[in-house]
């Protein structure tokens, strides 16, 4: 009997093992160091996760932090900007490995991608148009019907204006640089959007919009993979740990959030 147990534990963990090593073999994390590149999915037009400068490079937060990943790796780094109402059928679809773009962790999204833990905290804010900067202390305020909301399509923003905003008059646009715009001109009112999107183009504009700077929601942003793949997850969670110990993060985050040198090499400036 005593030979039999062992026999039948020695073939369960011979099983154990070809099943891990399958599931290693299929790994996203095991093609990317097979292929020698890294394919990151992203949206450029988000400053300061990721946007194009006067010469048409994408650069910015997510970029930087995409480009340690790929050194650590030791493969070379492939962006793939991919329009936001896509960016899950891409990544599901194989587009590229990794959707690094800024994306608030929500349990919709969850249920259709895995997240890796979370590498910043932000907020939605409001971007206001100088003309109501007096009568709007709140976002509570902008509850009203003689105020338009701009949102951006598929994002936490237009959700969250839906939400604390019913009143309003929401109006959906497919990029932030339309919706920010729109503010900019007077079409809208308000654009309700992330703060550190927000806060940028503020300090680009000055002279015609305003912001309430204060985050009226707490949005937790992730890096999405597809199912199934829990080795590319460990080692995305295990990254992240590893450059916020040893001060890399915190020299990329000064760097794109709480500096300025970058702006005037943004397009449009």
């Amino acid at each position: 009997m005593r030979f039999l147990i062992a026999a039948l534990a020695a073939i369960f963990v011979g099983s154990a093992g070809a099943a891990d090593q399958a599931l290693w073999e299929q790994s996203t994390l095991n093609q990317i160091v097979k292929r020698g590149e890294l394919r990151v999915g992203l949206e450029a037009g988000y400053m300061p996760f990721e946007m194009r400068d006067k010469k048409g490079d994408i650069i910015g937060f997510d970029v930087d932090l995409a480009r340690l990943m790929a050194r650590y790796m030791g493969v070379k780094l492939t962006l793939v900007n991919t329009q936001w109402d896509g960016i899950i059928p891409a990544l599901l679809t194989d587009k590229f490995d990794v959707l690094m773009s800024g994306m608030t962790i929500t349990l919709e999204r969850n249920l259709r991608v895995n997240f890796a833990d979370p590498y910043v905290v932000i907020g939605q804010t409001a971007l206001l148009n100088k003309k109501i900067e007096a009568q709007v202390k709140s976002y509570k305020d902008l509850n009203d019907p003689k105020y338009t909301i701009a949102t951006k399509l598929g994002t936490t923003g237009e959700i969250a204006a839906k939400k604390f905003m019913p009143n309003a008059k929401i109006k959906q646009y497919e990029t932030e640089a339309e919706c920010a715009l729109e503010v900019r001109n007077g079409r809208a009112d308000a654009f309700v959007y992330d703060l550190p999107y927000n806060a940028v183009y503020v300090a680009q504009n000055k002279d015609a919009v305003a912001i309430l700077r204060e985050p009226f929601t707490k949005e937790p942003l992730g890096w999405a993979v597809r199912k199934g793949d829990p080795d590319f997850l460990n080692w995305l969670n295990n990254f992240l740990t590893q450059v916020k110990s040893d001060g890399s993060y915190d020299a990329l985050y000064g760097k794109w959030f709480e500096g300025t040198a970058w702006l005037p090499n943004i397009t449009g400036q």
